[in-house]
């Protein structure tokens, strides 16, 4: 094995930059597109032609972004590599007539996206942040980043049996944030607030796609900062550190043999069907587009297909210390042990032996240390773009990722090593 990875702390600050730049999936391909511009990547539009030049391209689509480097002396039907992962996180989302409130309160009316930690997002001082669409088409972000909505709890002396029984909440009507007073709702109260914030006209904005988000910062934790508190790691953990492995392997020097590629979908968190989630055509056909674009043919298409692999990148559970039961007795992925191979005999996870070797290889060749995650048989098992991705595109996926606690909550905790073991592993698979 090569000598260990040493630690890289100056990774995991970037990465605590990245998280709290990124409160929406819109923001999240931004920067993720910035960072991959400064390593000499361009972005190409989908209604354009492509040429099957060299050097490193992007599309950006929503809040999703596929991006991929074509080395020098690429044949149309050379392999890729790909690192598969997600932009979304689950979270409270603003209805499309969000202006809601009542006995003196002004509230902002939420819907419920993916599965989130509910009690996570009580009493948190929130902000708000996402898209807005114009009326030419056109979009600008928006971000508040700064303590605008709470959901607040119900006191203790109104729920008596709250210590006893647990917390219960409905949906509907337990969530609905509070921005200030008032009993004069006014219609477009919210979007005309938003407006203001973006510098835009009023009555520019004809849609929106916006969320609420925990406006305190990521923070090392812990006696010997060690671990790291901090928003939607899953997935853009992963986002992070493909996008540094991508741009490593187009900027390194290095021969490569393949086709590197990172793809961040958005909507893993509801299942993936969308024109920019794991299920729908993105992939598929930039990935046919530049085996087209370098002059390839269906059969050059069929044999890059053949030779690709995707390693498709999402947290995954460490072992919890006040809930070991619930784990595993034999797998008990620990913070700071490395990535995890993700396996689930029923095709949760898109994993096999084949797939493990390749892993395994890249995480040798990197000095990192590989763990596996299996979920215990008697807890239903999640499920990633891993075999969504497999059987859409017929090429080997391989699930991995990185061990966390509190996933899905407004605030989730990761070992403060891991995210730089695991760029490391995945520098070493697209430099394969």
């Amino acid at each position: 094995m090569s000598a260990p990875a040493r630690f890289d702390r100056g990774h995991t600050d970037d990465l605590m930059s990245f998280l709290a730049a990124s409160p929406s999936p819109y923001h999240a391909v931004a920067n993720t597109a910035e960072r991959l511009e400064k390593a000499g990547f361009r972005q190409v539009a989908e209604t354009d032609a492509w040429d099957g030049a060299s050097g490193g391209r992007y599309v950006l689509r929503g809040g999703a972004i596929v991006a991929w480097y074509v080395p020098e002396g690429a044949q149309p039907h050379t392999p890729f590599r790909i690192i598969g992962a997600h932009t979304d996180s689950p979270n409270l989302r603003v209805k499309p007539q969000p202006d809601a409130g009542a006995h003196g309160w002004r509230q902002v009316a939420v819907e419920i996206y993916g599965g989130p930690l509910l009690n996570s997002w009580l009493d948190r001082d929130l902000g708000l942040a996402g898209r807005l669409t114009l009326r030419d088409g056109s979009t600008v972000l928006v971000n508040v980043d700064r303590p605008l909505l709470r959901v607040p709890q119900l006191a203790i002396h109104l729920d008596r049996s709250v210590s006893s029984e647990g917390l219960k909440l409905d949906k509907q009507r337990h969530l609905q944030p509070v921005w200030g007073l008032g009993n004069d709702l006014r219609d477009g109260e919210l979007i005309a607030f938003l407006e203001a914030e973006a510098g835009l006209p009023a009555g520019s904005v004809a849609g929106w796609d916006l969320m609420t988000h925990s406006v305190e910062p990521p923070a090392y934790l812990g006696r010997d900062r060690e671990l790291v508190a901090g928003p939607r790691m899953d997935n853009l953990l992963s986002v992070h550190a493909g996008a540094a492995a991508l741009a490593s392997a187009a900027t390194s020097g290095a021969p490569l043999t393949h086709i590197p590629v990172l793809a961040a979908f958005d909507h893993e968190e509801n299942g993936s069907q969308s024109d920019t989630g794991a299920d729908g055509p993105l992939l598929g056909t930039v990935l046919e587009r530049s085996v087209f674009a370098r002059g390839g043919s269906y059969e050059d298409r069929a044999r890059s297909f053949a030779g690709t692999v995707c390693l498709s990148s999402d947290t995954g559970h460490a072992v919890h210390p006040n809930y070991a039961e619930r784990h595993d007795p034999t797998h008990h992925p620990r913070v700071n042990g490395g990535p995890i191979l993700k396996v689930n005999v029923n095709n949760r996870y898109a994993t096999d032996g084949s797939g493990r070797a390749v892993f395994a290889a890249a995480c040798e060749k990197a000095g990192v240390p590989l763990q596996t995650f299996v979920s215990n048989n008697s807890m239903p098992c999640g499920t990633t773009i891993g075999p969504i991705t497999a059987a859409r595109h017929g090429i080997r996926t391989v699930d991995i990722g990185v061990a966390i606690l509190s996933m899905h909550s407004v605030r989730e905790l990761c070992g403060a090593d891991d995210p730089f073991l695991l760029a490391n592993a995945l520098t070493a698979f697209l430099a394969d």
